[in-house]
């Protein structure tokens, strides 16, 4: 003998699609604890749906400054700027590279190096290439040779060490050209001849250019406590937190 099945109310089957987590069939609606609400009774209490207090304190939300100067960033300041005339950086038929004594001209391009007044923009040499760093792996070779910036902003295919050092003043830190015939540039491409041999023994022991001491690394204003973090207003105790009546049941 087969029994029948009942019919069950529409209320029994909205309490039912509601306890099995399911939606009520249609043009049913649904009964008990899960019946819909007039309003959400924890939209007002959220203590986060007001505005961040974090977000006008947070040190990083500004312009981080570290960002125009890391020479490994993927927008390098060195490899700013539109293109160059070729004649800007490379050196005039019959001139020559100022002779003098090699030590002092490394002691002068040393300075030089590491000064800002050269430029526009306040870098220097050591901004980009602070211990080694943001040099291809083409600044290994003998000069002249391929170097991309070059190619990429000049269209030139080789360059000599000291037409690199005018590509640099040129590009990355937006000053006109050194005279060619000067102190300034013979003793910059004297010590960025120096730098040079650095360079090869860093790859001859397999360093990594861009491992060196990066510039905005010692003092990052995102490196420290996070102001917001001990009192965040959602770590507490929330008042949707409870068991909520519409869970299903497991």
């Amino acid at each position: 003998m087969r029994l029948k099945p009942r019919p069950i109310s529409d209320a029994v089957a909205g309490a039912l699609a509601c306890t099995l987590g399911m939606a009520a069939p249609l043009g049913v609606i649904a009964a008990g604890p899960c019946a819909p609400r007039a309003a959400n009774p924890c939209r007002a209490k959220n203590p986060c749906a007001a505005k961040n207090p974090c977000a006008a304190r947070n040190p990083c939300a500004a312009r981080n400054p570290c960002g125009a100067r890391n020479p490994c960033a993927a927008k390098n300041p060195c490899a700013a700027g539109g293109k160059v005339d070729s004649k800007l950086v490379t050196r005039p038929a019959g001139t020559k590279l100022m002779v003098s004594s090699q030590g002092e001209l490394v002691v002068r391009g040393k300075q030089l190096w590491n000064d800002p007044k050269l430029s526009t923009n306040g870098l220097s040499c050591n901004t980009c290439h602070q211990g080694n760093a943001a040099f291809a792996d083409t600044f290994a070779k003998p000069y002249p040779h391929y170097v991309a910036m070059a190619d990429e902003k000049g269209g030139i295919k080789e360059v000599a060490l000291d037409e690199m050092v005018q590509f640099c003043m040129v590009v990355p830190m937006a000053a006109k050209p050194l005279g060619w015939e000067s102190k300034e540039l013979a003793a910059l491409t004297a010590y960025t001849a120096e730098v040079q041999k650095g360079f090869k023994l860093m790859k001859t022991a397999g360093g990594n250019p861009c491992a060196a001491r990066n510039p905005c690394a010692a003092k990052n204003p995102c490196a420290a406590k996070n102001p917001c973090a001990p009192k965040h207003p959602c770590t507490a105790k929330n008042p949707c937190s409870a068991k909520n009546p519409c869970a299903p049941k497991r």
